[in-house]
């Protein structure tokens, strides 16, 4: 995700992982689907949840709470698969629950607390909407370079 200006507006896709809420830019999403059945791949790092068939496209699907090891939950009607762009490659996301989309002023939005940067590069920044804090996800660097390549060898 490019810096945002204060006078910028972002409109973000709201999810829940656990209680928290987590924002991605709109221009990132592809679709948001429901929970469908996910064929396993061994040797696959756990957070990799495996292979989905959307509409003739093998698509990896990875389980952001073992992403960010959060506690493992009961899946739900509510779980959704985002469908997204990593670094040119289309990948699904696991979330709890898609609740919204937002816009948000470019001005609501700072940087994460430093103490954070190094654990957690994917983290863009923190958005405050109304009495929300919003955490902002840069998709792109939420997989390494070497998950990364994993994820096209899976899919050829």
């Amino acid at each position: 995700m490019d810096d945002v200006t204060a006078n910028e507006e972002l409109q973000l896709v709201i999810f829940r992982l656990a209680k928290e809420e987590f924002g991605l830019p709109i221009t990132k999403v592809q679709e948001i689907n429901r929970l469908v059945p996910i064929t396993k791949l061994p040797q696959t790092p756990s957070f990799m949840e495996g292979i989905i068939n959307l509409r003739g496209r093998i698509i990896p699907v990875i389980d952001l709470r073992k992403r960010f090891q959060l506690a493992g939950a009961e899946q739900s009607d509510d779980n959704r698969i985002i469908i997204v762009e990593v670094s040119g490659q289309t990948i699904g996301v696991i979330v709890d629950s898609v609740t919204e989309v937002v816009r948000l002023p470019g001005s609501s939005v700072e940087p994460p607390p430093p103490a954070f940067i190094l654990d957690a590069q994917y983290i863009h920044g923190v958005g405050k909407l109304d009495d929300r804090l919003l955490i902002m996800l840069d998709i792109d660097k939420i997989l390494t370079s070497q998950e990364e390549i994993m994820l096209k060898q899976i899919k050829q």
